[in-house]
């Protein structure tokens, strides 16, 4: 008897644990999630205790930039690729609301790897346009995720753009820094060539064989550079949230002149320091926190380094600051050298000369040229590279006397000049390319990048090789 009575007081001590449980549970604080829109991050969560947290997210369909002159149909969370930054804590209950826009010509998900769950949430999720869809799930793991569309065919909605970051904030929160900023690369498809203008589809036959046109940070070249660039000052610790997409490639992401003092491997709570390039898969994550001590323009790149230079992988890191010359003299002095003895060092060509019939031939002939010989420094589209190499699109000083640029290509180039304002002090070297060879390049940048157009011959460059 009493061994009965014993029994039915553990169990009715357990009934009363689990209703009291429940009661907990159902009577946390509910507050809505705050979504913002990249580079930014909602700010610290600041609470010691679990909540409802409820996230409504709207997926999308709309033309957008990829690159200067060229569109792409977008598919987005949050109208932006990546889609919004998500924040919760370890131990919070998510209410998901997914809604699909009524313009929308797919049906959308999201698989969240937060998420432990059939699909990561993608099976609830499945949204027809115009519709809305509720799941809730319970975030176990700290950690920082990729969250992607994963409706058929999944890697189609990934690579027009569907993904994005969640994080789980661990119980004690992560430490303070000053700045915090939200970047995710992605590799995207387009039946065009890098650069070509116009609005561009999705190709499939390139997705599948992993040839990106184009691999960018936040949805598009140049999305995070110049005046859309990343801040800070000269002694603030800047934390940055990365993803990578994909849906292919996997990153090597680096900053360039810095150093990340910790790394957060894949997301998690592994931590590295002193760490130079930290690899990010595709569909996974990293945090990497470093402390800015000089000012100057840093430039994050995947160091799959054509990605950075000649398919968009890069942005800017502005900091302001004071000068510290113990840790960065900056140039100290700036001459040639020239070991050979020469006026200015000569590169050799091997590429044979083909005689241009139109103007239209010695522009695609010299389009080769430039290709072989120019393109690493001056880029694809011209453009330069910021403090090191002038720009050729919409250059005053080529545009107003092309003979320059022959000079330049002949004789070699050293001390400053000055291009739009801004005043360059690099060298380029001679270069060993042919009359027509030269007349045909010139003449492919007098009409290239919406430059005004023109034309040089072999015969003028003959007589100003004299």
């Amino acid at each position: 008897m009493r061994v009965r009575q014993i029994t039915h007081i553990i169990g009715l001590l357990f009934v009363i644990g689990v209703i009291s449980g429940n009661a907990q549970a159902n009577n946390l604080k509910t507050e809505k999630a705050i979504l913002t829109a990249p580079p930014m991050v909602p700010p610290p969560l600041n609470r010691d205790h679990s909540a409802k947290v409820v996230i409504k997210l709207e997926t999308k369909e709309q033309i957008g930039a990829l690159a200067d002159g060229v569109d792409y149909v977008f598919w987005s969370f949050g109208d932006t690729v990546p889609g919004s930054f998500i924040r919760v804590r370890e131990g919070d209950e998510i209410e998901f609301h997914l809604s699909n826009h009524p313009s929308s010509k797919m049906p959308h998900n999201i698989d969240l790897h937060a998420v432990t769950g059939p699909g990561g949430g993608a099976e609830s999720s499945f949204t027809a346009p115009g519709h809305t869809s509720t799941f809730s799930f319970k975030a176990l793991n700290p950690g920082l995720y990729i969250y992607h569309c994963a409706t058929a065919p999944v890697g189609m909605h990934i690579a027009n753009g569907m993904y994005g970051l969640i994080l789980v904030e661990p119980e004690e929160g992560l430490p303070p820094v000053d700045r915090e900023y939200y970047v995710v690369q992605g590799d995207f498809y387009t039946k065009g060539e890098f650069g070509e203008a116009g609005l561009q589809p999705f190709d499939m036959a390139k997705a599948i064989d992993e040839d990106a046109d184009y691999v960018v940070f936040n949805g598009s070249v140049g999305s995070t550079t110049n005046e859309n660039a990343l801040t800070a000052k000269v002694g603030e610790t800047v934390r940055l949230y990365v993803g990578n997409g994909g849906p292919n490639l996997v990153s090597s992401f680096h900053v360039i002149g810095e150093i990340f003092d910790t790394v957060y491997v894949e997301g998690g709570d592994l931590k590295n320091h002193n760490v130079q390039t930290t690899l990010i898969p595709a569909g996974g994550a990293a945090i990497v926190e470093f402390k800015v001590e000089v000012p100057g323009t840093f430039i994050l790149v995947d160091h799959s380094i054509f990605r950075a230079f000649n398919k968009g992988a890069l942005a800017m890191l502005k900091v302001e600051g004071a000068e510290a010359e113990a840790i960065f003299s900056g140039k100290q002095a700036d001459s040639v050298y020239l070991p050979e003895g020469s006026a200015i060092q000569s590169l050799e060509n091997n590429h044979m000369a083909v005689t241009a019939k139109t103007k239209a031939e010695q522009i695609r002939f010299g389009q080769r040229v430039y290709e072989a010989n120019c393109m690493a420094c001056h880029q694809s589209n011209g453009q330069g590279i910021p403090s090191a190499f002038p720009p050729l699109a919409k250059s005053d000083y080529l545009i107003a006397n092309p003979m320059l640029g022959v000079d330049a290509i002949i004789h070699g180039l050293s001390g400053p000049v000055k291009v739009n304002d801004v005043t360059y002090n690099s060298v380029m070297p001679a270069m060993s390319l042919n009359d027509q060879d030269i007349a045909n390049v010139i003449t492919f940048v007098l009409n290239s990048w919406d430059n005004p157009g023109g034309q040089v011959t072999a015969n003028e460059v003959a007589k100003r090789r004299k």
